[in-house]
């Protein structure tokens, strides 16, 4: 037996697959969509108005559906609320089912504060099925006063700032899982539970930015250039603190040079070439770095820049899940032994493979999608120029009237009279 290939007996395989590297990158999703819709509500950024309710309902979306993979990872899923009813003081697991049951229901709480005014309006005006719905919604509220907005806000902006901490512990806590394995180096290290933090402000932005240039497109509008290069430059700052403290903890790892080195530097170079050195940090974290120094000039056009912030968005959302996975399979590709490696195909089929994964990432979309016709998602805009509007008790278009301003305008005053006399002046028929 080649002495550089040695794999222990009960090393067969990896136990955490491919829904173990959902569940970080889904709750990270989460955890920057927050922070997002929070530098509105809280820190008044403005220039983030257009996707403040987005960010919002998108985080209660994948929030709703980030314990689907934990559940298909589990052989006796109806056993998952024993960790709540009988817990151990001394678990981050059982610490993590009453965090994330108190940030489900600040969610969902937000989220009716924010669309309250929109949903009692259309409890007043809907009929039929539609009507009940939102008067259920509304929870017997049938008009909304100055007084009851000013306390609305005021508990949004609450639940905002309680929300911040909450969702950096909803994540950075798998970080500190990962980081409390001491028997596997490529995980003990203190800095986890801040890189899973800031590479879930990441994929969080780079998410909204990629579902707010979408659904522009679907609607035949133009996106916000401020919104979206503001969140460019967002994604630019927190993209290089998180390849930063990447490239620290490898680095330290290279220069400490312990007895785990070899075989971590023989991971990196062959196991994970392509998923660490190619995906992750060359089309991953160099491109998209590259092309959000472009789509944060000021005087850049709107076109070019919301297609290099769109891409770059793309490609660091590919990156996060890039990384996601040299982490969690890339841990348990060694074996305990530190003399050998081994192999892991992702099936096809089967509750942990590739089309279960899917549907996973695929629902959070769905619930987007639903919430969307249920609420206004859309940030409310003027009146365009070019929709008709209503004068009495007909329907007018502004395109003739400005046109009969201008001929107005540029008619001489001595022509403008003369259809007139010559009305006065024609004889009676």
């Amino acid at each position: 037996m080649d002495a550089n290939s040695f794999v222990f007996p009960n090393d067969p395989g990896i136990a955490w697959s491919i829904m173990i590297v959902l569940y970080p990158y889904i709750t990270g999703l989460v955890a920057g969509a927050f922070v997002v819709s929070a530098l509105y509500h809280v820190f008044h950024q403005e220039v983030l108005k257009p996707v403040a309710k987005l960010a919002l309902v998108t985080s209660l979306c994948f929030c709703s559906c980030a314990t689907l993979p934990l559940l298909l990872h589990l052989h006796h899923p109806e056993r998952a609320l024993n960790i709540m009813v009988t817990p151990n003081g001394t678990s981050a697991m059982a610490g993590f089912g009453f965090i994330y049951s108190l940030y489900m229901l600040l969610l969902v709480v937000e989220v009716w504060l924010v669309f309250r005014p929109t949903i009692v309006e259309r409890a007043n005006s809907r009929i039929g099925a539609a009507g009940l719905v939102y008067r259920i919604l509304a929870l017997g509220a049938r008009k909304m006063t100055d007084g009851s907005r000013q306390v609305d806000d005021w508990a949004i902006r609450l639940l905002a700032m309680a929300g911040i901490p909450i969702a950096c512990i909803l994540h950075g806590y798998v970080g500190f899982l990962f980081g409390a394995i001491k028997a596997n180096p490529w995980w003990s290290t203190a800095l986890m539970p801040v890189i899973f933090l800031i590479s879930a402000i990441v994929s969080g932005i780079a998410g909204l930015i990629v579902l707010y240039v979408g659904m522009c497109w679907r609607r035949g509008v133009k996106p916000d250039a401020d919104c979206v290069r503001a969140m460019c430059r967002y994604l630019w700052v927190a993209l290089v603190v998180a390849v930063s403290l990447e490239m620290l903890e490898l680095g330290h790892m290279a220069y400490e040079s312990g007895a785990e080195w070899k075989v971590l530097s023989t991971l990196l170079t062959e196991h994970l070439a392509v998923s660490y050195g190619l995906i992750q940090v060359v089309i991953g974290s160099l491109c998209p770095f590259l092309l959000l120094l472009i789509a944060v000039r000021p005087r850049l056009n709107p076109r070019l820049m919301t297609a290099c912030g769109g891409l770059a968005s793309l490609l660091v959302l590919v990156q996060v899940f890039a990384m996601r996975w040299n982490v969690v399979v890339g841990g348990q590709l060694f074996s305990k032994s530190y003399r050998g490696f081994v192999e892991y195909t992702v099936p096809w089929g089967g509750r942990e493979g590739i089309i279960a994964a899917a549907i996973v990432l695929t629902l959070p979309l769905l619930a987007l999608w639903l919430a969307d016709k249920l609420l206004p998602l859309w940030q409310d805009s003027e009146p365009s120029a070019s929709l008709p509007f209503e004068t009495g008790s007909r329907i007018m278009s502004p395109e003739p009237i400005g046109a009969a301003f201008a001929i107005t305008a540029e008619t001489p005053p001595a022509e403008r009279t003369q259809p007139v006399q010559a009305q006065l002046t024609s004889p009676a028929k």
